[in-house]
């Protein structure tokens, strides 16, 4: 099936949750849900992501975290930030911050659910600076950014500056963000916490608002999805069919009830494809129902479901599936290669099948039961009817020579 768009970023650190991407990038949101597309010839090889490890498995042991990493220059502020020790977040060595800056107090940390606005400066370990926002928002919690900022963000006090130090685990991983961000890069984060406020009422955003709101959690779980992390690309797009599925107290227009539908529709056949990558086959066949329930042609959602049958072995339910998508896509060369492998496994299937029944009814095959007097007329009597239907004769003779002697 050809692509409708192109793959989307991995994105920025501080793009994920701001709503200010730029036009371009709201294309790629309209037609995202092909980041993980049936892998057809003609393809880059890059959109094959079967076999990227997971997040936890970067490649390689990652360095220790440093016990003596210093703050990028900054002048009048370093004495503050050495006077203060480094807290381990995880307790395993590889996150750590230090307060530069004391902020308003513990009663003033955000809370987990609340639009926390930041300061960011992000550097590799020598120096370069590759990435600066002024003012990132973003939901605290939510995985709307690197795991660095949001398990380090709601430790801040308001107005405290803080510096992070954290491995790639927590930040880009084994795949890094081209161009800037070599793979398995740690990255040193000066923050700064601006302000923290209650999210927006869901019942009262306009239907535009949701929209915006609902893809830009949907492309968060496809950057989790590209870095193999399909627990956080699950939780992300989660939460995107939580905002869709939302009641509301504002009337939305046909357009934008259609276009939170495709959403919707996007955000279930990302969810299946995450959930088949870790064998949840149970949820991932629930997804592919409720896509289907609102659009029965839904391709994905039929190759998927396909999927799931043949992986739990249900092969005569997963061939007139994959059938059905293929007569509504006949060029597609994937879904031919898929629905013949079937074909055969289910063949093999029976053969088993038919062979057990036979053991377990006593009926060998005849190809190993040899044949005997193959000489043997069809017609002929076994010697054992023979002889028994002689004794039976021999005694009916007997018995009518004793009655007529006792006659």
């Amino acid at each position: 099936m050809a692509s409708s768009g192109e793959e989307p970023r991995s994105g920025s650190l501080g793009r994920a949750g701001t709503g200010t991407e730029p036009a371009a990038d709201a294309a790629q949101l309209d037609t995202a849900e092909d980041f993980e597309v049936l892998e057809e010839e003609g393809e880059d090889d890059e959109d094959d992501l079967s076999e990227l490890p997971p997040l936890e498995d970067v490649g390689r042991p990652p360095a220790a975290a440093r016990e003596d990493a210093q703050p990028p220059e900054r002048g009048a502020g370093d004495a503050a930030g050495d006077a203060e020790e480094w807290l381990d977040v995880l307790g395993n060595g590889l996150l750590k911050k230090k307060t530069l800056v004391p902020g308003q107090g513990v009663d003033s940390r955000p809370q987990k659910g609340q639009d926390v606005t930041i300061r960011l400066k992000a550097t590799l370990e020598d120096g370069t600076v590759v990435e600066e926002d002024p003012a990132l928002t973003f939901t605290l919690g939510d995985c709307d950014v690197l795991q660095a900022l949001d398990l380090c963000v709601q430790l801040l006090e308001m107005g405290e500056t803080a510096l992070i130090v954290s491995e790639a685990k927590y930040c880009y991983g084994a795949q890094g963000r081209s161009p800037d961000i070599p793979p398995n890069a740690s990255l040193t984060l000066e923050v700064e916490l601006l302000a923290a406020r209650d999210a927006p009422d869901l019942e009262l955003l306009s239907g535009k608002e949701k929209i915006q709101l609902a893809n830009r959690k949907r492309e968060r779980g496809n950057f989790f999805y590209q870095q193999a992390d399909y627990v956080l690309a699950i939780n992300s797009y989660d939460i995107a069919l939580r905002i869709v599925g939302s009641s509301s107290k504002v009337d939305f227009s046909p357009d934008e009830e259609a276009e939170l539908l495709d959403v919707k529709v996007k955000c279930l056949n990302n969810l299946a494809a995450s959930q088949l990558k870790l064998d949840h086959f149970k949820a991932a066949l629930k997804s592919c129902n409720l896509v289907l329930e609102h659009q029965p042609g839904n391709i994905k959602a039929l190759f998927r479901k396909g999927k799931v049958l043949a992986q739990q072995g249900e092969y005569r339910e997963a061939i007139p599936i994959l059938k059905a998508a293929l007569k509504l896509e006949p060029s597609n060369k994937t879904i031919h290669a898929e629905l013949s492998k079937l074909v055969k496994k289910h063949a093999d299937q029976r053969n088993v099948e038919t062979e057990m029944y036979r053991k377990m009814l006593g009926n060998p095959s005849t190809a190993s039961t040899p044949r005997k007097c193959k000489d043997k007329l069809p017609w002929s009597i076994p010697w054992k009817w023979l002889f028994g239907a002689t004794a039976i004769a021999l005694g009916g003779v007997a018995l009518s020579v004793v009655i007529a002697a006792r006659n």
